[in-house]
């Protein structure tokens, strides 16, 4: 029996905690025998595996998922914007259910954990309390979300805001977003009936791996997650003029690429010099007209801002701004820097879960740290419907979006049965 958890149980007796009369815990072996399951949907023979949105793998992924959720007494459908969703009864009625979940698409060549871990656990947490004779008071949810690696798909969906534009937009499959909703079964001609309303939803929680490598750093076994970044994408426009490389001396060139790539250094600068958790990034480059022996006379860039504070993302795209406004000047060029459209804003977690997952974890005997993520997810949508929660386990290494991605099952089991007992505290209130 695991070292912790013997420590819990005389703590809880010694001081008549009510939360370890019923200690149940989630099936370890079980649930990392139908990782391992559904990591063969998509496998190649490299031992990869390849399952992205919209693809035969990712069918059969959905089919043998959905056989997990009924074996756990759920009842499947799948709603119109292609979210396989699996409801459970609750004992009192009028009471709003309690959601959990996340997906299992990946990104070309990615790794077997990324939102997996979220869908597993979240069937893994139903099915064992149908084996412990368990029924909550308030219905329970599990919602795997389609296409989360191609845009959030079906999470956008289910907050409305999956526009027409989106669903022209195609993923490495070759299918757009609509023709993908209808492979997977789906109905492009009802999305405004998957529409969920703000308190529809009692709570939403989404266990996720890290993607990132603080826990895995600090030996440390749950993230709180306190909020989703926001994430801003900006195009930048250089102007210089295009000229002779070998008849334009150097101090007479308005030679863009120049430009640019002082701004470039500006924007790590810039990120550097103001305090907080905030990244920027410069992530694509192309300058014209891209001849050896030719000043380049246009350059395009982008810039991605990532922050939890809306606040400070328009700081920071206010002073590379004024930094470029000073590169413009001192090299004859001028900028142009306007916001892409499809970015997110901040998605702070409720306090009231993020309490609750924090004594949880504590009761279990297990660290944690408070932690923003840095990557999108669907709770990010999921919080403008209902109060959300996240549940980072660690990492190794913090290698994400790799075939290297990798979570021990002990790492995998903690964040499942905090999940497990943090569903139990949240279906105690109305």
């Amino acid at each position: 029996m695991n070292f912790r958890f013997i420590l819990w149980l005389l703590f809880s007796s010694l001081f008549g905690i009510s939360f370890a009369q019923t200690p149940i815990k989630i099936n370890q072996d079980r649930l990392e025998q139908q990782l391992k399951t559904l990591a063969t949907y998509g496998q190649r023979d490299d031992g990869s595996t390849n399952r992205v949105a919209f693809s035969d793998a990712d069918i059969a992924g959905r089919t043998y998922v959905m056989q997990l959720m009924r074996e756990a007494g759920l009842e499947v459908s799948v709603d119109a914007a292609a979210n396989i969703i699996g409801q459970k009864k609750g004992s009192e009625s009028g009471l709003k259910p309690l959601a959990t979940g996340s997906h299992i698409d990946m990104v070309p060549d990615g790794g077997n954990y990324d939102g997996i871990v979220g869908s597993l656990a979240a069937i893994e947490v139903v099915k064992t309390l149908q084996e412990h004779g368990v029924t909550t008071r308030h219905p329970l949810e599990v919602i795997i979300f389609s296409n989360e690696e191609g845009g959030v798909m079906g999470s956008r969906a289910l907050a409305g805001k999956l526009g027409a534009s989106a669903l022209k937009v195609r993923n490495s499959t070759g299918y757009s977003m609509a023709e993908g909703i209808q492979r997977l079964g789906g109905d492009t001609t009802r999305l405004d009936q998957v529409v969920r309303k703000k308190g529809d939803l009692a709570a939403f929680l989404e266990l996720h791996i890290e993607q990132g490598g603080i826990l895995d750093q600090n030996d440390e076994d749950i993230g709180v997650v306190e909020g989703i970044v926001g994430i801003q994408w900006w195009a930048v426009k250089v102007a210089g003029k295009a000229n002779h490389a070998g008849t334009t001396p150097m101090d007479q060139r308005e030679d863009a690429l120049l430009a640019a790539a002082r701004f470039i250094i500006a924007v790590n600068e810039v990120a550097l010099e103001n305090e907080g958790k905030h990244v920027c990034t410069v992530g694509r480059i192309e300058a014209k007209p891209g001849a050896p022996n030719v000043i380049p006379g246009e350059v395009t860039l982008t810039v991605e801002i990532r922050d939890l504070s809306s606040d400070k993302m328009h700081l920071l795209i206010r002073q590379l701004r004024e930094r470029a406004d000073q590169i413009a000047t001192a090299s004859a060029t001028s900028f142009d820097i306007s916001p892409i459209d499809g970015t997110g804003d901040p998605a702070l977690t409720d306090p009231a879960i993020r309490e609750v997952i924090a004594n949880t974890a504590e009761e279990l005997g297990l660290s944690y740290r408070n932690m923003q993520s840095g990557a999108g997810h669907d709770a990010q949508d999921m919080a403008l419907l209902a109060p959300t929660g996240m549940i980072f386990v660690p990492s190794k290494g913090g290698i994400s979006h790799s075939p290297k991605e990798f979570t021990t099952a002990r790492d995998i089991a903690n964040g499942a049965n905090v999940l497990l007992h943090s569903l139990l505290r949240l279906d105690k209130q109305d």
